[in-house]
């Protein structure tokens, strides 16, 4: 099945070398390209792309509100976002906005196609080498659109060994680390994250992260910042 892939940048040079990278693919097609966020939001709703590679930085609109009007629209489109990860208020907001991922323009090439894969298949994916600084950071930050009420009842919904794969999905951990850690297969892992997304109602595993964070299951480490 081909992967429909929206460019959304405002530097041509940019899109163009996405659209010929993504050409090379089999697997993966590009059915539009937009300049501004604004463009990326009508044409997301015209062309029902499955993944939106999308640039935060774009004038009339920028990334993060398209992103929050994509994702709270009424299509399937997922966003993956174009970050340096420089600015981590963009990221932030980013995450806040419903992107299900980032990636680095200057990353190898290989990875932005595994990327937007990872992506259309459900998934989201936010690079290792910054996952637990993200997620601490985004911690330490107010908690946006849930209530507490909202928050009690979603430990109630939830079995024990549930709360214990949130608490991991919520530490960064991918399945195959959540496996090794409470001595499951990876394919358990996965299903208790089916059921986690179904429960909390969560667009996918970035959604499930911020909720653990409003659950209380993960907090900051208080430990020294790394470089």
């Amino acid at each position: 099945m081909t992967v429909r892939v929206l460019l959304a940048d405002d530097q041509p040079l940019i899109r163009a070398g996405l659209r010929v990278l993504i050409a090379d693919s089999a697997d993966l097609e590009v059915v539009g390209e937009a300049g501004t966020g604004a463009e990326a939001v009508r044409l997301v709703e015209d062309l029902r792309p499955d993944v939106v590679v999308m640039d935060i930085r774009m004038p009339d609109m920028d990334g993060i509100d398209a992103t929050r009007r994509i994702s709270t629209g009424p299509g399937t489109a997922r966003v993956l976002m174009l970050t340096t990860f420089d600015d981590d208020e963009y990221v932030y907001g980013s995450l806040r906005a419903g992107a299900s991922g980032f990636l680095v323009k200057d990353m190898a090439l290989e990875e932005i196609l595994a990327a937007i894969r990872v992506v259309a298949g459900g998934d989201a994916l936010i690079a290792p080498s910054v996952t637990r600084r993200l997620i601490e950071e985004f911690a330490a930050r107010p908690a946006v659109g849930r209530g507490a009420a909202q928050i009690f009842r979603s430990v109630d919904v939830i079995t024990e060994r549930e709360r214990e794969v949130l608490t991991l999905v919520g530490s960064g951990m991918s399945n195959q680390e959540i496996a090794e850690t409470l001595f499951i297969s990876v394919a358990t892992a996965k299903s208790h994250i089916a059921r986690l997304l179904t429960k909390l109602d969560a667009r996918d595993r970035v959604h499930l992260v911020i909720i653990a964070f409003e659950m209380g299951l993960v907090r900051p480490s208080t430990g020294g910042s790394t470089t």
